[in-house]
């Protein structure tokens, strides 16, 4: 069986939401297809939104960067926890409050935009501490956070990414600079904003009728669990975070309704595979799919027959999600696949599974 889809993956949904870092660009450069893919969704006059937990922007800034790398995009298009973690404090707090800022200039700014006082210092009596990414963060900052903290701030995360992609592979994110506070302090953040907390998707889905849009994202733990989380589907693209070992070893609230290389996936059925079959994060259909097959052997899935790569991930996340195998192993290591023949050995040497090796 194979529900790959028969037209243009696009063609199925009213908005397309894109996460941003891993999938248009890396720190700013485009990704190769990325300004391609959209411009040929505005073409067809699909609606386009961005929705990034970068806290390091602004929605304006987000917008001129895609534009500058020839991806038009307007600030009513772009979507960023640091603007929802200022309106969710502007909401908490008296007007005019003081809320230590830890991050870049861009969350300061939002803070300020919905009329609170950004401060560095405990000193100055926050009653709230909010944290997003910012490249100059130090340790004089987060010590200044965990004094504030610990004298009753409200502690607010603009998400807990443990990294962030770029050309030289993955870096620490903001949820690593989280993850500093949690052991000083003992404790989880009173709020995270930024996914996989489904409100960003779920404010972009209210703007096309009947909620129809895609949630196109590189992270399992963040883009798409916050799809699922939304009631959306989504489309995992491997330029980024995830790869195909995690997502065999990842549970049902993570799951991608599809899986494609690239963007190329949204327009060319070939360069598509559905992996899940409904919102409970089922398998699409069982471990025999477009000529390959998987069995279990030795704790692990042996591969074998031919075909497209592609089938054979959603062959695999089929056998792996059915028997438990996800469970088995780490999710980032995922469960140890074996080739049964030469033409699985090159489809897994394709799909990066470096630990996959003839029976």
């Amino acid at each position: 069986m194979n529900d790959t889809p028969t037209g243009p993956l696009a063609d199925g949904y009213a908005l397309v939401v894109f996460d941003l870092d891993g999938v248009i660009y890396l720190i700013d450069r485009p990704i190769p297809g990325a300004v391609e893919a959209v411009g040929r969704l505005r073409a067809d006059g699909r609606a386009i939104a961005y929705a990034t937990n970068n806290a390091s922007r602004r929605a304006a800034e987000v917008a001129d960067l895609l534009t500058g790398i020839g991806v038009p995009a307007t600030p009513e298009e772009v979507l960023t926890s640091a603007a929802a973690a200022a309106q969710v404090l502007r909401d908490r707090l008296p007007a005019g409050s003081a809320v230590l800022v830890v991050g870049a200039e861009a969350l300061r700014a939002e803070i300020r935009a919905v009329g609170l006082t950004p401060v560095t210092h405990a000193d100055d009596a926050p009653l709230a501490v909010v944290q997003g990414y910012g490249p100059q963060v130090g340790w004089a900052d987060l010590a200044e956070a965990s004094i504030a903290v610990r004298s009753g701030a409200v502690w607010v995360a603009t998400n807990t990414d443990r990294t962030l992609p770029s050309g030289r592979g993955p870096l620490p994110g903001n949820g690593s600079l989280v993850a500093v506070l949690r052991t000083a302090l003992g404790r989880e953040p009173d709020l995270v904003v930024g996914k996989p907390e489904p409100a960003l998707f779920v404010t972009a889905a209210r703007r096309v009728p009947d909620g129809r849009a895609l949630v196109v994202g590189d992270r399992l733990d963040t883009d798409i669990e916050g799809a699922c989380r939304a009631g959306l589907d989504s489309l995992l693209v491997l330029t980024g975070v995830s790869d195909v070992a995690e997502l065999l070893a990842t549970g049902p609230g993570r799951r991608p309704t599809y899986v494609a290389a690239d963007l190329s996936g949204l327009f060319d059925p070939a360069a598509v595979v559905r992996v899940v079959g409904g919102p409970d994060g089922a398998p699409a259909t069982g471990p025999e799919w477009a000529g390959w097959s998987v069995s279990s052997r030795d704790g692990g899935l042996e591969l074998t027959g031919s075909g497209r790569p592609l089938d054979a991930v959603a062959a695999l996340c089929a056998a792996a999600w059915s028997t438990g195998t996800a469970e088995a192993d780490s999710a980032v290591a995922g469960p140890v696949v074996r080739a049964g023949s030469p033409e699985a050995a090159r489809a897994l040497t394709a799909l990066g599974l470096s630990r996959a090796r003839p029976a």
